[in-house]
C-alpha cells in the first residue's frame, strides 16, 4: 500500500517507516507471545481430551478448547485496538445469537479478513472456523490449534489427477461431511469464502468476471456444506468487507498502515433445499443455488462499489 492515500476521511499518511518498523515489530511480538501462551494451554487440554476416552469428558473439553480460541482472539484484537489507528464501521450484527449455528459467506481480498471476522464476530456468533488447504496444517503452532479445534481441511487435487482418478473428486464433499459431523453437538459457525481464492485485480481479469470488485462465486463447496451440516444451520450471515484505501498486506494490518475497515453483515434465510438436494447429480439445483449466489454477489460488490465511490 502506498505512503499516501484516501482512507473516507481525507488524505491518509502512514506514519514514517521507523515508526511503522517499531509497531510493527511490537505488534508481531504481542501477537507471537499471545499465541504461544493460548496455544500452549489448548495442546494440554487437547492431550487430556484424547487421554480420556469418555464422551462426557470430551465434549467439556472440547468447549474448554473454544474458550481457549475465543481467548486467543480477543488477545490479538486487543493487540491490535492497542497498537493500530484503525477506524472500524460495521453495520448489521444486531439480532445474531451465539447459540445458533450460521454459515457465513465473504468476499476474500486480504489475509487480513481472517482477523477482521474473528473480532467483529466474537461472543456474537458462535466459534468461526473455515475450510484450509491440507498443507496449511504444518504451519507451527496454528496447523495443530486448527487440528484440535476440528478445521476442516480439504486436499485440491490437480486437474491432471483427477482426469486420472475421478473417483478423488468426491474426496473433498467426504472430508466436509466428517468435519461437520463432529461440530454438531453444539452450535458452530462455518465461514465460506465463496470466490475460492482471494480477488486482484489480475485474478478479475483472468476469470473473466462480470463484477468490479469481486471474483466469481463458486458454489459446489457452498453446497456441499450445506448439505453436510444439516439443517443445524439456521441462517446464511452475509458479509461484505471493504478497505476502502487499497488491498492491505499483514503488515499493513500490524505496522499503522491500515486506516479504515467497512464491513456489512446480513443475516440472510437459507432455502430449505440447500440441506437435502444433490449439487452433483441434480442440474436444476445446481442452476437455482447458482442463481441465487450469483444475486448475493451482484448486491455484494454493488455495495462495495458505493463505499469505495464515497471515498474516491
Amino acid at each position: 500500500m502506498s505512503t499516501t492515500r484516501n482512507a473516507g476521511v481525507g488524505t491518509y499518511a502512514a506514519p514514517p517507516r521507523p515508526i511503522r518498523l517499531l509497531v510493527g515489530a511490537v505488534t508481531f511480538l504481542f501477537f507471537a507471545l499471545n499465541t504461544v501462551f493460548w496455544c500452549t494451554l489448548l495442546f494440554a487440554l487437547t492431550f487430556l481430551k484424547f487421554l480420556v476416552p469418555i464422551a462426557a469428558w470430551r465434549r467439556l473439553s472440547s468447549r474448554g478448547l473454544i474458550r481457549i480460541a475465543d481467548a486467543w482472539i480477543a488477545g490479538n484484537s486487543l493487540g491490535l485496538a492497542l497498537t493500530q489507528g484503525t477506524r472500524w464501521e460495521v453495520e448489521g450484527l444486531e439480532g445474531l445469537d451465539p447459540r445458533a449455528s450460521y454459515l457465513v459467506l465473504s468476499n476474500h481480498q486480504s489475509w487480513v479478513d481472517i482477523p477482521v471476522l474473528q473480532k467483529i464476530f466474537l461472543g456474537r456468533i458462535p466459534f468461526l472456523r473455515f475450510f484450509l488447504k491440507r498443507e496449511l496444517i504444518w504451519v507451527p503452532f496454528l496447523g495443530a490449534a486448527w487440528w484440535a479445534l476440528d478445521f476442516p481441511f480439504m486436499r485440491r487435487y490437480p486437474r491432471a489427477v483427477l482426469e486420472e482418478h475421478p473417483e478423488k473428486r468426491d474426496d473433498d464433499l467426504e472430508a466436509t461431511r466428517r468435519a461437520c459431523e463432529r461440530l454438531r453437538d453444539g452450535p458452530f459457525s462455518i465461514l465460506s469464502f465463496v470466490e475460492g481464492t482471494r480477488f486482484t485485480p489480475g485474478k478479475r481479469e483472468r476469470s473473466g468476471s462480470p463484477f468490479q470488485y469481486l471474483l466469481p462465486p463458486k458454489v459446489g463447496g457452498l453446497a456441499f456444506a450445506a448439505a453436510a451440516a444439516g439443517q443445524a444451520i439456521q441462517a446464511i450471515v452475509d458479509v461484505t468487507i471493504v478497505y476502502p484505501a487499497g488491498l492491505p498486506t499483514f503488515w499493513d494490518a500490524i505496522s499503522r498502515g491500515l486506516p479504515r475497515i467497512v464491513v456489512h453483515v446480513r443475516k440472510l434465510p437459507i432455502p430449505a433445499e440447500w440441506f437435502t438436494a444433490n449439487y452433483l447429480d441434480d442440474p436444476a439445483f445446481r442452476e437455482r443455488i447458482q442463481t441465487h449466489v450469483r444475486k448475493l454477489w451482484e448486491e455484494k460488490d454493488g455495495e462495495i462499489g458505493r463505499v469505495m465511490g464515497r471515498d474516491s
